[in-house]
């Protein structure tokens, strides 16, 4: 039985659980907990001061990379197999004589690096139009050569000490595996059982109702 004074549901101040359709689960939201007096972390500012080019900088045109591979003379994009790759091509299987808590699986793909301009002292929201349509052409490329062996490619750029990546100049990272990732997999799998009981790609529903709801 309700109450006469019983606060209707607001989302932005009311603790609630929300569902995630990608990942079929239930996630806590407590959106007024951002009322409370805390400011944050504060980290050190970015190096203001980037020089164009550093001989030192393994990234920079001509160059020489850790494995002693010297880079072109590049002026626009640059693409070489990662250095020091999380993924080979060639790793070998752990075989199928296994105990059912202490499983392996073959992990194979390739990683490699793709600097977006020859300049160090420049970021892609800096970079001409033109510039980055070179970039976003050779994401596409990158993704239509792995994508004909590897059933899962990423491209992905780390900014920051925080986030592993110590080196300004403006590049990503391109990873390809004969996997799916954890959670692409999870997201797969909601995905395709939406569609078979809806008859619509999820995402392009969400898309429709998130324009409508505004």
């Amino acid at each position: 039985m309700s109450g006469k004074n019983e606060v209707s549901f607001d989302p932005k101040e009311h603790q609630h659980l929300r569902y995630n359709p990608l990942r079929d689960t239930w996630v806590l939201v407590s959106a007024h907990r951002m009322k409370r007096p805390w400011a944050g972390q504060v980290e050190k500012p970015p190096e203001e001061h980037i020089p164009r080019y550093d001989p030192r900088n393994p990234l920079c045109p001509g160059n020489t990379r850790a494995n002693g591979e010297v880079n072109s003379d590049y002026d626009s994009t640059f693409v070489f197999g990662n250095d020091f790759p999380a993924l080979q091509p060639d790793a070998p299987d752990p075989g199928s004589d296994q105990h059912p808590l202490f499983q392996s699986k073959a992990a194979r793909g390739a990683c490699k690096v793709m600097c977006f301009h020859p300049w160090s002292d420049i970021t892609l929201p800096l970079m001409e139009k033109h510039e980055v349509v070179k970039v976003i052409d050779k994401w596409v490329g990158l993704v239509e050569e792995l994508g004909t062996t590897y059933p899962w490619v990423q491209i992905f750029e780390n900014k920051g000490a925080m986030m592993g990546c110590s080196n300004p100049h403006p590049h990503c990272q391109v990873w390809a595996s004969n996997f799916l990732p954890n959670e692409p997999a999870l997201s797969d799998r909601c995905q395709r059982a939406y569609y078979q009981k809806h008859g619509e790609p999820m995402l392009l529903q969400y898309a429709r109702q998130e324009a409508e709801k505004k």
